[in-house]
């Protein structure tokens, strides 16, 4: 199993959750999109972005309209049509369960291997103090010979 694949896979999981929240602060060109993307670590690229907002668009997740770029050519802007919001809000509550479970698992496990390990080095010191023992006496049934 490839570690590298299972990390794009997990995100790609969370970027139309994360793609709606972007957009839910307000109206945003696409390039700022993956500006805050990418400063999240999310790894996103053009490729990936633009079919995405494509297929919220006709899911009426998002909506664009068009304005003039004194820099150029027009830009798209998106933002959230009601039923987006809406979306979101079901996803913000999935997700909210998702990480309190994950986090739960987390930490039983973790407390799970704590227990474990120290459990395991209580075994070994208890397995290792009759070796510690028999060789004190041995060092000092040496030393008494020596002393003779």
């Amino acid at each position: 199993m490839n570690l590298e694949n299972t990390q794009i896979q997990m995100r790609k999981g969370i970027l139309e959750f994360c793609i709606l929240k972007v957009i839910s602060k307000g109206e945003i060109y696409a390039s700022d999109m993956l500006d805050e993307l990418t400063d999240a670590k999310m790894m996103v690229v053009e490729g990936t972005l633009y079919p995405l907002l494509t297929r919220l668009r006709k899911a009426e997740l998002v909506e664009y309209k068009w304005v003039e770029s004194s820099y150029g050519p027009p830009r798209k802007y998106y933002k959230l049509t009601d039923k987006g919001y809406s979306f979101l809000e079901n996803l913000t509550s999935t997700w909210m369960e998702l990480t309190t479970a994950t986090n739960q698992i987390l930490s039983w496990v973790d407390s799970k291997t704590s227990k474990v390990t120290e459990e395991k080095e209580a075994i070994v010191t208890e397995k290792a103090k009759p070796k510690k023992e028999k060789k004190k006496k041995e060092d000092k049934e040496e030393s008494e010979a020596e002393d003779q």
